[in-house]
Formats: C-alpha cells, sequence, structure tokens
C-alpha cells in the first residue's frame, strides 16, 4: 500500500472545521459489516450482509484514512461490525501505523468483540496500537449466549487476557438492557477495575431494524448512575478523550467508569469526530440520516483532489447535533442503518 500521492498532500493540509466551528480530529471507520455475533440490540438474527463487492478494498481504505489524516484526523478508530473478521486486516493495520511513525497520526486504536483477539493482540501491539475497546455486556456465559445469540465468553475473555498480556489497554464498553444485566453492572466495574481496566457504560440507541422493541431494551443511565452513587463513591473527571464518554473515578475501586448517554444526554456540543463506513459512505453524524459518497470521488481520480473537495463539503454540512429517540407510537428506531454497516 502506498498511502496518498505526496503532491497531493498540499491539497489536503487545511484543517477539516464544520460549520459551528467544531475542528474534526477524530475519525471513525468500519471496515466491515460482518460480524461473528448477533447482538440483540445491533443486528437481527438473520442479517443480510452486504456484498462483498460493494465494500472498499483494503487499499482503498488506506488511502481514504490517509486523506483524512493529511486534513488533521489524529486519532483513527477501526471498528465493524467486527473489524478483525475482514481478511487481510492487519495489512491495513501495519500499512496504517506509518503515520503513527511520522507523528502525524496521535492514536490507532480499535473496537472489537473480543473473540478474534487471542490471534491477533500481539500483532496489534507491534502496528502501535495501544489501546482497544471490548464490547462486553455480562459475566453470564447463559446471558452472553442470549444477547449474542450463539457467542463464547470464555473466548471473549480469554482474548482480553491476551490483549493485557501483549501490553494493551483495554477498556470494556457494556450496553445497558432494561431487565437483563441492570443488577449486574457493579459486578461488572468491580471485575474490570479489578484488573485495572476501565467500562463505559452505553444507553441503546435506536439504530436499525432489529427485530426487537426498544423500549423493552433501554435503561436511561441517568437511573443506572443515580443507583450505582448509592453504592459508590464517584468523582467527575475532565474529559480529555475526544470521544463521547463522560468519566468518573470511583474511590472504592480506584477505577474509571464512563457514561455515554445519547438519550438522555446528548453528547454533540464538542463532537470532533465523523465516521465512514466500509462502502465509503460519510456520517457526519450518527444519529442523522446525513450521508456522502466518498467511494465514488476515491475512485475517480489517483489523486485526492476530489476525495478532499468531497469531504470538505461533507464537513461544511455537519449537523449542530443529533435526534435520538425512541418512537414510542411506531416503536421503531431514529436512523434506519444498522450499527454494524455505520461502525461503532
Amino acid at each position: 500500500m502506498n498511502g496518498i500521492a505526496p503532491s497531493s498532500l498540499s491539497a489536503l493540509s487545511r484543517a477539516m472545521t464544520d460549520p459551528f466551528g467544531r475542528t474534526i480530529s477524530y475519525l471513525r471507520v468500519s471496515v466491515t459489516d460482518r460480524c461473528d455475533l448477533r447482538c440483540f440490540y445491533c443486528m437481527s438474527e438473520d442479517m443480510t450482509f452486504l456484498p462483498k463487492a460493494d465494500l472498499l478494498t483494503l487499499e482503498e481504505l488506506d488511502r481514504l484514512c490517509s486523506a483524512f489524516i493529511a486534513k488533521g484526523v489524529r486519532k483513527l478508530r477501526l471498528t465493524g461490525g467486527e473489524p478483525l473478521v475482514r481478511r487481510n486486516l492487519m495489512s491495513l493495520v501495519r500499512s496504517l501505523s506509518r503515520h503513527l511513525d511520522t507523528g502525524a497520526l496521535r492514536e490507532l486504536t480499535m473496537t472489537t468483540n473480543g473473540t478474534q483477539l487471542a490471534r491477533f493482540a500481539a500483532e496489534l501491539r507491534d502496528c502501535g496500537i495501544r489501546r482497544i475497546n471490548v464490547s462486553l455486556d455480562t459475566l453470564d456465559p447463559v446471558k452472553f449466549r442470549a444477547i449474542t445469540r450463539w457467542g463464547d465468553l470464555e473466548r471473549v475473555l480469554a482474548g482480553i487476557e491476551a490483549a493485557r498480556a501483549a501490553g494493551l489497554a483495554v477498556k470494556i464498553n457494556t450496553v445497558a438492557l432494561k431487565n437483563f444485566n441492570e443488577d449486574e453492572i457493579p459486578s461488572l466495574i468491580e471485575w474490570a477495575h479489578g484488573k485495572g481496566m476501565a467500562l463505559t457504560l452505553i444507553e441503546v440507541m435506536p439504530m436499525g431494524e432489529i427485530g426487537e422493541g426498544r423500549i423493552d431494551q433501554y435503561v436511561p443511565l441517568s437511573l443506572m448512575r443515580a443507583r450505582l452513587s448509592k453504592h459508590y463513591t464517584m468523582t467527575d473527571l475532565v474529559d480529555d478523550t475526544g470521544g463521547p464518554a463522560r468519566y468518573v473515578r470511583i474511590s472504592e475501586t480506584g477505577g474509571t467508569l464512563g457514561f455515554i448517554t445519547p438519550m438522555t444526554h446528548n453528547f454533540c456540543e464538542s463532537c470532533n469526530r465523523v465516521r465512514v463506513t466500509c462502502t465509503g459512505t460519510l456520517h457526519t453524524c450518527l444519529g442523522q440520516e446525513d450521508a456522502s459518497d466518498l467511494r465514488k470521488p476515491l475512485r475517480a481520480a489517483a489523486k485526492d483532489e476530489l476525495l478532499s473537495a468531497a469531504i470538505d463539503r461533507a464537513i461544511g454540512l455537519k449537523p449542530k447535533g443529533h435526534d435520538f429517540i425512541i418512537d414510542r407510537r411506531h416503536n421503531r428506531p431514529s436512523v434506519s442503518r444498522h450499527m454494524s454497516v455505520t461502525g461503532g
């Protein structure tokens, strides 16, 4: 992979600023819509995945990411689906690591379900990744299989241990699910903090038809925090991660706990991120139906002037905030695309 042509760097060097003065420095890229699990809040059991021919090649993903890095992106997160099921993904990770070597990229990271970590953890570390997020909603094997429809909890736990052994910092992402894992949150906190891992709680996001009722799954994290405050002493921390979570430190464990609350309290005022799907569609807001095609300009020319212009046009249309709601009248999602397509 050759990355972007040096001759096009000057055209791409201008930092990206949206209409509300927010500088875009964080890119999340879905490398595949496929996953080896079927978490019931994310996917339907019988998912229809995109034809492989519709996906950007790894070389195209490299060029696209490099264009964003040249325009001021300093943090790049690879997501899915499950990114580690993409064939030959590590060749992309290794190629993108050159931007860490030059200092153009501050952080290269990944969100994963952990099923493939035992195989790839050491190589991820070797490629310059220092932190990863692992999605895990329960420590109960029966509940885990119910959530994922066929997943093996022990395989994920082994992957987490492999990541820690390789020297990767691991943060656990847990979706709070009404009447399902609410009572398990304290034990998840104790487990994660006991291993030196941070944990972030996430509200169910109304994205994509999944064959389940959103209202039946949703629990507001304001309620969860109030419950936890009866057992833990929580001190708010200054947010410097560039992400949507708001963090607290728990005195009793010494660890950090994050809250991502797209429903009860949005995090749009400081949004510095955009998302690109595995087909090259740019979404400047997770909770809007906005979409800009980057695949066409990417493939239209060997140089990046058309691609750069398309990115600028899209950033210029970034909305002020999202409109996530759970439609209680029709029980349908706010956004029709699945999270697995958009990227976590």
